[in-house]
């Protein structure tokens, strides 16, 4: 937002601040203390109209009052004046360390120091360190790229080979790739020699650039930032408690400067420099304003409470194993501690600065001399009621018209505007839409497109401002502010991560294990090159042997793929029979599979499904509603699913995400499109509570657009399921969303167009079965987080499609996971925890019989909790009113069985205690633990096992899997590993799971999809090419320095991407790409790099033609197995005499090149590296009448040919 344009609802505020009372208000700025009350819709107007004079602090209770009110002033005064101070999401004695993003967001807002600051008490609470001065960058400066790169490792910015998250940092070459802490996508920052040349900002997605930035402001990613006093004082204190093990352990990376996780809970032993609390650090003569003063005073002290607690519990219990606590007697750790509120108001009077309340009338009594009353009406809200709406607009049009007012309305989505403007004119009032800044004008209702949950009426002005949640009674998210990005669809950057040790599956010689990557030197006559090669080890030729080494050169990097199937696979022989035989048994038995598969597909191809409209105007009216912004990976589900729609033939895909990463919405979106073509649409969920969710979210984001949503469950009586079973028959039901009894007999659809299955891996064959039978042309959407296994087969083998979404909504944090034994104390240190922010806890208990028995417990250890007990075997009434009253947040504990594991979304529920979890499985030890962290707060999940049993090996596995992958999106790797620690069993069929152990499971997958492409051929009636399909290894062996030099890209995980990029390139557009990529990410290409490239485009002319090598054999170079017939022979000597060609071997062997042409001297040096490629490129299309083509390429040739007029003359005469 530039400067220049003035805020949304700047002119909104004018008009307002004409008003009596709120000019009375601004009169009182300067006075010490002042109490005001007002109703909750003021706060927002009123700290704006302060704003104007003074700076303000705005303190509310919770964070979201912060947030809310955060972006309703940054409409009203502007993006750059106000700021939202976050609070950190871990305690200050807590050995956790708080979010990289937070510490930048907060380091930001304490440097800038924005007019209007908006925080949450807890983060006004906490003391902080005087914020450390940014790094800023901008184009055409000087900086030393040393010097700056050490500056980034003082940041504590992590250094990676491939920047992901916030706080990190890649180097190579004159490149900087760094994600600064406050950004929305990393920047790339290249130097030439010390000046900064340019700077671009990129997607961390395919690591492409996105567009050119200016300038870059870097803050840091923790709190205190190691310098030399620091590590000395680290030392000095090390020394002193010898004894603690976890302290010194952490005292001796921070004397090293090794930022540590947990290091933050000792920071005010390591530092001199003083806290202090914000409203400390305002300008003199600002306003502290506090909202609802006493619920702020009550959380402070609870907090306080918790943080003491935590102290004396001293526990911690670190992923598996606890040690001792931090604290050590002795060590004065408490100048970091929650300040109480009455010390807050003390320093903030110390400064200069006034302490302002502001409260509901009657809730929080001053002396009367001291209050001063804003007296005014919230603005008429209807809240969704269809009467009450008729009768707002009435009212506005009397009040327009009679009384001569002026009107505002306020949304921030501008599909609503646009209707709102609609029904306004429907109802005779005339309505115009706002510029920012704009003042509302006598007559007429003004709309403005912005963020705002204050509807008032003012008297003075006679204005009404209404805004869309008085209307709707929907709670609109902030999507005003939100930056919404065109998916960009573009190869995912996934480097292929090869450990030493790891097994991988060559295409010819079966499975091996990864050495090493090494480069080797080749000689060829007197000519030597260097190249980059994969070491693989093989089972030994002879018994008591080591193992064969085969070196794997990188242009044959698309023959290997990485093993996943049985436990540990023995290794092949080289070249030996034994793989060929087991290649060639699961080839058989994939043929079986192939033929079912490719029946059912041939039937729904045949099967005419309904080809759906494009989207219609309320689409997107309905999409625009939508709260959050959209992932990159959720636009592209969402395209593809429609685009599916639109297409005759039924839709079959699979979207695969990880709990909580919004497949909901790509469903609600493909029903409303299905139902705005007058179908109907059926969502199948596995659990009654899912349906009721699913329900309300359906009903929720389709309010308004008329569509009749029903639900059909266990829940549902019998006169209402009759009812909505004829509904479905008379077509007057839209969407019904059920669980199983959806699939009786007797349901019977009027026009029923699509399914959506939901958390497919619950249903049972049979259902699906079902389901298939409902319609053999309808269209199908599954959705799951964990697939099973056959799912992942089918749709790997492209019978069914498969989307995955992968990226995490902004502002997701990973789940925290502890794994340890079980201690009553930290249960409730945890529950008080959450209940600090108003969160809810799940406690799973999977034991009917005596879950009675463990709330019990749990209401002794935290009385203030209010706990409720839910499992399966209750009747259907009284679960549904205990989850309901949990979804209304009328409990914070809920007790309960693993009932919840499929699909309850809680978005308040941010932390998981489990007992016994030694007895649960992997995949649903994931979904459990996708309960939680669905929203903006940090998540705790608590897998804990009896202190005194002794876990079996698989359970350890388990629970040591569950506590690493704890990152977002880690549900593809869980569902892989339990595949691994499975065995791959059972992905096809029983007599299956042998083959994918043999010969691993993307072998397997490529076997099965080349059958079903034999099949479809068969019935398509094309001519079949019988032979094995797998690429072909072609070996380019010439004196050519065709490599990745390190210097250009360090690291081997990424250069092997870039390798097998290349490897897998069929064509000249594909090379051209890879080529954009590495230049766009890694700077311009080096001369070994471009020499790959020639050399990839010499072996897709040779892969043409059928020639496997193309080979130095001497002075002489081999080309192998080629056909001539007789009058090639005859050209072959005429043209290149000395060169022989043996029929019975099909080789072909000339003379090497060498430089000067016809008259050349006698020693003249052979050709090499560029010039040599392209001679043997000329040399086959002349003999072999392959394609012509330019090694270098068709752009660097055109180049070329305007610089050099003459022609290099070569010969080949021995």
């Amino acid at each position: 937002m530039t400067d220049t344009t003035p805020p949304v609802l700047g002119g909104l505020l004018t008009a307002a601040l004409t008003d009596p009372k709120l000019k009375g208000l601004v009169t009182h700025v300067g006075e010490d203390s002042l109490h005001v009350t007002g109703i909750d819709q003021v706060r927002s107007w009123a700290a704006g109209a302060i704003a104007r004079e003074t700076p303000v602090l705005l303190v509310t209770a919770t964070g979201h009052e912060a947030e809310d009110l955060a972006a309703e002033l940054k409409a009203i005064l502007g993006e750059e004046k106000v700021a939202q101070f976050p609070a950190y999401e871990t305690l200050p004695h807590e050995r956790l360390s708080p979010a990289p993003d937070i510490v930048g967001r907060r380091s930001k807002v304490l440097w800038d120091m924005p007019r209007v600051i908006v925080a949450a008490a807890r983060a006004v609470c906490q003391p902080v360190l005087p914020p450390a001065e940014p790094v800023s960058i901008a184009v055409d400066e000087e900086h030393d790229f040393e010097e700056l790169t050490a500056q980034l490792v003082h940041f504590a910015y992590n250094h990676v080979d491939m920047v992901a998250s916030r706080g990190e940092f890649a180097t190579r070459g004159g490149i900087i790739d760094v994600f600064p802490t406050t950004a929305q996508n990393p920047v790339r920052i290249e130097f030439w020699g010390d000046e900064v040349t340019d700077i671009r900002s990129f997607a961390v997605a395919d690591q492409r650039t996105i567009e050119e930035v200016r300038a870059v402001e870097l803050h840091p990613a923790r709190q205190l930032l190691i310098d030399d006093t620091v590590a000395a004082k680290a030392d000095d204190l090390a020394r002193k408690f010898p004894s603690n093990p976890t302290l010194s352990s952490l005292l001796a990376r921070i004397s090293e400067k090794q930022p540590a996780d947990g290091m933050e809970a000792l920071i005010p032993a390591l530092t001199d420099k003083q806290y202090a609390v914000l409203p400390e650090l305002m300008p003199a003569g600002s306003v502290v304003l506090v909202t609802n003063p006493e619920k702020v005073r009550t959380r402070i002290a609870d907090l306080e409470a918790t943080d003491r607690e935590f102290l004396e519990a001293g526990w911690e219990a670190a992923a598996m194993g606890a040690e001792g606590p931090v604290v050590v007697e002795g060590l004065d750790v408490s100048a970091s501690s929650y300040r109480s509120y009455e010390s807050l108001e003390v320093s903030a009077s110390k400064t200069g600065n006034a302490w302002w309340t502001f409260a509901p009338p009657g809730m929080f009594a001053a002396d009367d001399a001291e209050t001063l009353p804003l007296e005014f009406e919230a603005a008429p809200a209807p809240k969704g009621d269809p009467k009450a709406i008729e009768q707002l607009y009435a009212t506005l049009k009397l009040h327009i018209g009679q009384n001569h007012g002026k009107v505002a309305f306020v949304a921030p989505a501008k599909g609503t505007i646009d209707r709102m403007a609609e029904r306004l004119r429907e109802h005779g009032v005339s309505a115009r839409v706002a510029t920012p800044g704009l003042e509302p004008v006598e007559g007429a209702v003004t709309l403005y497109q912005a963020l705002s949950h204050a509807g008032l009426v003012f008297g003075g002005p006679n204005l009404v401002v209404v805004t869309e949640t008085d209307v709707t009674g929907n709670r609109v998210g902030d999507i005003a502010g939100a930056k919404r990005r065109a998916p960009r669809r573009r190869n995912r950057v996934d480097p292929l991560a090869l450990q030493p040790g790891d097994f991988v599956v060559h295409d010819t010689h079966g499975i091996g294990k990864f050495v090493k990557m090494a480069e080797r030197t080749v000689k060829a006559g007197d000519e030597d090159s260097r190249r980059e090669y994969i070491v693989l080890e093989y089972q030994p030729a002879k018994r008591g042997q080591p193992g064969d080494q085969l070196w794997v050169p990188m242009e044959s990097l698309d023959l290997l793929s990485k093993y996943t199937g049985g436990e540990k696979p023995s290794l092949s022989k080289m070249g030996g029979s034994d793989w060929k035989s087991t290649k060639r048994k699961a080839r058989a038995a994939v043929r079986e599979i192939a033929g079912e598969l490719v029946e059912l597909y041939a039937k729904r191809q045949a099967a005419p499904g309904h080809a759906f409209a494009p989207d219609t105007p309320w689409q997107h009216e309905m999409e625009d509603a939508f709260p959050f912004v959209e992932t990159e990976d959720q636009l592209t589900a969402i395209e593809a699913v429609k685009s599916d729609m639109e297409k005759p033939t039924p839709m079959d895909r699979v979207i695969v995400g990880d709990v909580g990463f919004g497949k909901t919405e790509v469903a609600v979106r493909a029903a409303f499109k299905a139902v705005q073509d007058g179908k109907q649409v059926a969502v199948l969920v596995p659990t009654t509570l899912l349906a009721q969710q699913h329900f309300s979210t359906f009903s929720q984001r389709m309010d308004g657009f008329g569509v009749t949503v029903r639900e059909l469950s266990r829940f549902t009586t019998a006169a209402d399921s009759k009812k909505i079973i004829s509904g479905l028959a008379d077509g007057s039901v839209d969407i019904v969303i059920g669980t199983h009894r959806l699939l009786q007999t007797g349901v019977q659809w009027k026009n029923l167009g699509l399914i959506i299955v939901d958390e497919e891996q619950r249903f049972g064959v049979e259902h699906k079965e079902h389901i298939k039978a409902l319609k053999s042309h309808v269209d199908v959407l599954t959705m799951t987080a964990t697939p099973i296994p056959r799912t992942l087969e089918m749709s790997l083998t492209g019978i069914r499609e498969m989307t995955s979404i992968t990226t995490a909504p902004e502002d997701r944090h990973p789940v925290l996971t502890y794994v340890g034994p079980q201690e009553d104390k930290q249960v409730a240190a945890a529950i008080r925890r959450e209940l600090l922010r108003d969160g809810q806890v799940f406690y799973i208990h999977n034991k009917v019989s005596d879950i009675e028995k463990t709330a019990r417990q749990l209401r002794e250890l935290v009385p203030e909790a209010r706990i409720v007990v839910a499992h399966g075997q209750m009747s259907e009434q009284v679960l549904e009113q205990t989850v309901q009253g949990f979804w209304n947040r009328d409990y914070d504990v809920m007790v309960c069985t693993t009932i919840v594991e499929t699909g309850l979304d809680i978005a308040n529920a941010n932390t998981l205690i489990v007992e016994n979890a030694q007895n649960m499985g992997l995949s649903q030890l994931h979904q459990l633990r996708g309960r939680v962290g669905r929203s903006r707060e940090r998540a705790y999940a608590y897998f804990l096992y009896p202190k005194d049993k002794t876990l079996t090996e698989t359970s350890y596995d388990r629970l040591a899997t569950i506590a690493q992958n704890n990152d977002l999106g880690s549900g593809i790797a869980v569902a892989q590993k339990d595949l691994e620690m499975r065995g791959a069993g059972n992905v096809l069929g029983a007599e299956q799971s042998g083959h994918i152990a043999g010969v691993g499971f993307d072998m397997y997958v490529r076997l099965v999809s080349e059958a079903v492409e034999t099949f479809k051929g068969l019935m398509s009636g094309e001519p079949i090419d019988a032979t094995d399909k797998g690429p072909k290894e072609i070996r380019v062996d010439l004196p050519v320095d065709a490599h990745i030099p390190e210097s250009y890209i360090n690291s081997e995980r990424l250069r092997l991407e870039v390798y097998r990029k290349l490897a897998e390139a069929r064509d000249d557009d594909a090379l051209t790409a890879a080529a954009d990529d590495m230049i766009d990410r890694f700077g311009a290409l080096p001369k070994e790099v471009e020499h790959l490239m020639a050399v990839a485009r010499l072996r897709n002319q040779a892969r043409e033609v059928g020639v496997a090598d193309v080979l130095t054999q001497g002075s002489r170079i081999k080309l192998h197995p080629v056909e001539l017939p007789d009058s090639k022979q005859v050209r072959l000597k005429r043209l290149y005499p000395g060169a022989n060609f043996r029929a019975a071997a099909k080789a072909l062997q000339v003379p090497m090149p060498r430089e000067g042409g016809a008259k050349r001297a006698l020693n003249s040096p052979n050709l090499r590296d560029l010039e040599l490629l392209q001679w043997v490129a000329d040399f086959m299309t002349e003999m072999l009448d392959a394609p012509k083509i330019s090694v270098a390429g068709a752009a660097a040739d055109a180049a070329a040919a305007e610089k050099a007029p003459k022609k290099k003359v070569f010969s080949v005469s021995e």
